[in-house]
């Protein structure tokens, strides 16, 4: 939590050192935690960075976040979303159904030709473009919390139900061959991403309101949001030491072809040899 550990006694009253006690949590591991505020370990707290209150918005989001996601992942950035956004679900599981949320469910049994939801993925149809096109966007953005493969796995699983009322799309810069930045690299990367083009659930989220919410207020929300997550990359930053860059692992096919070509230039070498030392012995 922010502010002072030093506290002057005769400032507080007995009920208010109850809830400061409450508020300040520990963990099994023995941590302290925020559980009142940000609801991280009170080292690393960001109670300072989120908003007063959570920031109502004219979308709903609703984010599926894969079973493991957050068991697995403590660098997770949806507690902290759901935290900032007032209207912002967030459901655990692998695909989404009928019976999975009731205004998807909505959705889905009055679809129309016209979309009415989008769901980001890299790859799809670059947002503030469709925004250009079709006029008014959706008020409903649905959102995969998971590691990049949870993701597509969670989307392909998800697509029979969401295809019938939404359109995929995505924020721009995709490209699966270029490798994605690092935390030392970006001030808003809380870990390596695979490639070009994906982000934390939160900063995806924070970019999709920017060009969905209305008269101009998407510009605020998002800046609220990042500044979170930049304060979160922040004393990631700190407790990491710089390593070297991975060496990009080679695909079958391209390892293969190395081995034919050192094959060749093993037999040309070899053939080379050979009639060097015919020569020698012609000659002497």
């Amino acid at each position: 939590m922010g502010g002072s550990d030093e506290v002057d006694d005769g400032g507080r009253n007995d009920a208010e050192e109850v809830a400061a006690a409450a508020a300040v949590g520990v963990e099994k591991g023995g941590r302290e935690m925020c559980w009142d505020g940000c609801g991280r370990p009170v080292s690393v707290c960001v109670c300072a960075h989120l908003p007063a209150q959570p920031i109502p918005t004219s979308t709903t989001i609703i984010v599926l976040h894969h079973p493991h996601a957050l068991r697995r992942n403590p660098l997770s950035t949806l507690p902290l979303l759901s935290r900032s956004l007032l209207r912002c679900d967030a459901l655990p599981g692998r695909r989404l159904r009928l019976g999975s949320h009731s205004l998807l469910d909505s959705l889905y049994r009055n679809a129309t030709d016209r979309p009415s939801a989008v769901f980001l993925l890299p790859g799809g149809r670059d947002l503030s473009l469709f925004a250009t096109e079709s006029g008014p966007l959706p008020s409903v953005l649905v959102v995969f919390d998971g590691t990049w493969r949870q993701a597509k796995e969670m989307a392909a699983a998800s697509a029979p139900f969401l295809e019938r009322f939404a359109v995929r799309v995505s924020l721009g810069g995709y490209d699966p061959g270029v490798e994605g930045p690092s935390t030392f690299e970006s001030e808003l990367v809380l870990r390596k991403e695979p490639f070009q083009g994906c982000v934390s659930t939160m900063e995806a989220v924070a970019r999709a309101l920017r060009v969905m919410e209305p008269s101009g207020k998407g510009a605020e929300v998002e800046g609220a949001l990042l500044l979170l997550l930049r304060a979160m990359v922040g004393f990631q930053a700190r407790h990491l030491q710089p390593t070297k860059p991975r060496a990009k692992l080679k695909k079958k096919k391209e390892i293969m072809a190395e081995m034919v070509a050192t094959g060749k230039t093993n037999e040309k070498k070899g053939a080379a040899e050979e009639q060097n030392l015919t020569v020698q012995l012609l000659c002497s």
